[in-house]
């Protein structure tokens, strides 16, 4: 889905195009020998797109990477500055992508096209995909490292607020719910990995992060068990005590109370 929308990105800034066409004149001369000229702008960009339609991106980042050079500052430099870090998305380069929007994000404050590059940060850092080692384990998506996920959810964050009527605003708020419930997992798991090894320090902190963090995860109805039942190992009587009125208050037809903390379905399959 969101490479259509990636495209859509790209149709968006259209208007690009035709202010390039209009107001590059500045950028040096116009013989059709000097690679600064307006001319030669048009189709080395014109070339790149090919390149990008047809799947060549190594060629393509070669020609963004020289019209963002000669043509900084305009609206053509900022097009290609995005393509760019398309490009470098599509070839596996996430690093290279992220850095090539944060510089986009950077020199470009007021441009109509930052809701576009605040969804592709968020797109490029959110890797739903858990790779052929991940499924063969049965890895799901809370048991990775989690940065990734902080940094998307940042950037959709942004987007929602700095541009709430947006295109992308809609999608972005489905993905800031997806993974604030991820990240509470992720802290669940550890949680849980700690308590099944009797560290019940470490789980009990690490599942009251999640409570504090992530007040109305699906995934809380469990952390708020593990702090109950790492206290009670902990002799803490009185914080174990509060840790189950909250969970009776909160989830009154709780499983985890009744089954030893049976772990249910994963809450995120929906994706």
């Amino acid at each position: 889905m969101f490479v259509e929308n990636f495209k859509a990105g790209r149709t968006l800034l259209g208007a690009f195009m035709m202010a390039a066409a209009l107001g590059l004149s500045g950028c040096g001369s116009t013989s059709k020998d000097d690679p600064n000229s307006q001319a030669a702008l048009d189709k080395l960009y014109a070339d790149a797109k090919d390149d990008l339609n047809s799947g060549s991106y190594d060629r393509a980042i070669k020609s963004l990477e020289k019209i963002e050079g000669r043509a900084a500052g305009t609206t053509m430099g900022q097009q290609a500055t995005l393509d760019l870090a398309w490009a470098n998305y599509k070839t596996g380069e996430r690093a290279q992508a992220i850095a090539t929007l944060d510089r986009f994000i950077k020199l470009n404050p007021s441009s109509p096209a930052m809701d576009y590059a605040l969804y592709m940060k968020g797109i490029v850092n959110f890797n739903e995909d858990l790779g052929l080692f991940g499924r063969l384990a049965h890895q799901d998506v809370s048991e990775r490292d989690q940065q990734a996920s902080r940094e998307a959810l940042l950037a959709f964050r942004q987007l929602i607020e700095q541009h709430p009527d947006s295109k992308y605003a809609a999608e972005a708020t489905t993905r800031v719910n997806f993974i604030t419930n991820t990240l509470a997992a992720y802290e669940i798991h550890v949680a849980r990995y700690y308590f099944n090894r009797k560290a019940y320090v470490a789980a009990a902190n690490r599942a009251q992060s999640a409570v504090a963090e992530f007040q109305h995860a699906p995934g809380i109805e469990e952390a708020l068990y593990i702090m109950g039942e790492s206290y009670d190992q902990l002799g803490l009587t009185q914080l174990r005590d509060d840790a189950r009125r909250v969970l009776d208050k909160n989830f009154p037809d709780s499983e985890f109370a009744s089954n030893g903390g049976k772990r249910k379905k994963a809450w995120w399959k929906f994706w």
